[in-house]
């Protein structure tokens, strides 16, 4: 599908005019913010959210150029967690770990610094690293299934998705087992980075979580030093590129950034796949006959209902989008969730079909922000889907009252009870 251009315009901002009202936190909407994406994308599709606000885009043409413009940068959130420090009363317990961690998490870096930390990272996350991990991933998915095999019941979430994630990720940068909890427990707290309208209390937790997160990684980095494994710390200590490394400072960030990113996002994906193709039977069951069809069903469900909901840029020119003019400075919120269900670009899209054609969602983003571990999420994603669904072929929803977590940006079941004859 031929893509919208976007351009630099010098004319005013038009505000909208439509009548479409929605809270971005209102429980119904996170519970499905679906509807309320297609009404948007309908009547409105380049909206402002209030008088003065963020502008929020919906259509899918509209959000894969502005992901490849070059008229745009990442969002300033480092720079706004700095400024909080001014409203704290002890000045000793700043933010000033947590600001320095986030402004070296890829996706709030714009080059040239961005395209140096990430030649430095890639590396690690190709997809022949990943391809070299199935038999590894595919052994820790039997494990985990071999616990609950007796028990006729499971939470997909916390049995299967989220440990999965959390040992993967662990694996590949070298932290041992006994550590992984507390780091999970970490990097949980640490999630809230993402959302808008985060407390100041909030990030005091965060910053406490990401101090004590990088107090146990130097003590782990220290080793490493000495006694280099075969994981990605140590690759990342001895990375190169043209006589530049890794500051002390920026792999500690890189870490906390991988680890919890790789962690949410991933357990989530395999969370809201197995939901998706439980709440649509005959998908499933082809599945169940055609197993080869895994890779396409994950791209699917990828799409269907994507992990990281939204994306925020900010114009570095007045733009223009559809019929708006966005002054240079505003907000633009791309809703990749909204993108993927558009029906010029994906036919029937409110449908799971796993056999679908061309199915170039942007669930993992576009353009130099690109997931990093896309191939990673895909593989753990496949592996684990396919193999519940082969080992647990009577596999049903255990409960229609099932929870989201709440946030805006991350969609994730709290729990997913399934049950099955073992």
């Amino acid at each position: 599908m031929k893509e919208e251009a976007i351009s630099p315009k010098n004319d005013q901002t038009i505000n909208s005019t439509k009548g479409v009202n929605f809270n971005l936190f209102d429980p119904n909407f996170n519970a499905n913010p679906y509807p309320t994406y297609h009404r948007l994308r309908s009547e409105d599709p380049v909206h402002r959210y209030f008088v003065g606000g963020d502008w929020i885009v919906t259509r899918y043409a509209d959000v894969k150029a502005v992901l490849k413009s070059g008229c745009v940068r990442t969002d300033d959130r480092p720079k706004s967690i700095q400024e909080r420090n001014k409203y704290l009363q002890d000045k000793e317990k700043n933010l000033n770990t947590l600001a320095f961690t986030t402004s070296r998490f890829l996706f709030y870096m714009n080059p040239p610094d961005h395209t140096r930390l990430r030649g430095l990272v890639g590396k690690g996350f190709s997809s022949v690293v990943v391809e070299r991990m199935r038999p590894h991933i595919q052994e820790i998915v039997d494990e985990l299934l071999d616990k609950v095999r007796h028990k006729g019941s499971m939470d997909i979430v916390a049995d299967l998705a989220s440990p999965l994630s959390v040992n993967v990720i662990s694996r590949l940068l070298g932290i041992p087992k006994e550590a992984q909890q507390q780091l999970h427990q970490w990097t949980n707290v640490l999630s809230r980075i993402l959302d808008p309208l985060v407390s100041l209390e909030e990030y005091k937790a965060m910053n406490k979580a990401t101090e004590e997160i990088q107090e146990y990684l130097r003590t782990l980095i220290a080793e490493r030093e000495k006694d280099p494994q075969a994981d990605l710390i140590s690759n990342l200590i001895a990375a190169k590129e043209q006589n530049d490394r890794l500051s002390q400072k920026e792999l500690l960030a890189i870490c906390t950034l991988l680890f919890g990113a790789g962690e949410e996002t991933t357990g989530n994906t395999i969370g809201n796949g197995m939901l998706a193709l439980l709440q649509h039977p005959n998908q499933i069951e082809q599945l169940k006959r055609e197993p080869t069809k895994i890779q396409s069903a994950v791209e699917e469900i990828i799409r269907y209902d994507s992990a990281i909901q939204m994306l925020t840029r900010i114009a570095t020119d007045n733009l223009e989008i559809g019929n708006r003019t966005i002054k240079a400075g505003e907000k633009i919120v791309l809703c990749l969730g909204a993108a993927n269900r558009d029906p010029k670009q994906f036919p029937e899209p409110d449908e799971l079909n796993i056999n679908r054609e061309q199915n170039q969602h942007v669930a993992f983003a576009d353009s130099i922000h690109y997931c990093l571990g896309a191939a990673l999420a895909r593989v753990e994603a496949q592996i684990a889907i396919n193999t519940l669904i082969q080992q647990f072929p009577d596999l049903k929803l255990a409960s229609n009252k099932l929870e989201w977590k709440k946030s805006i940006v991350i969609r994730g079941l709290k729990a997913l009870p399934v049950s099955f004859t073992g």
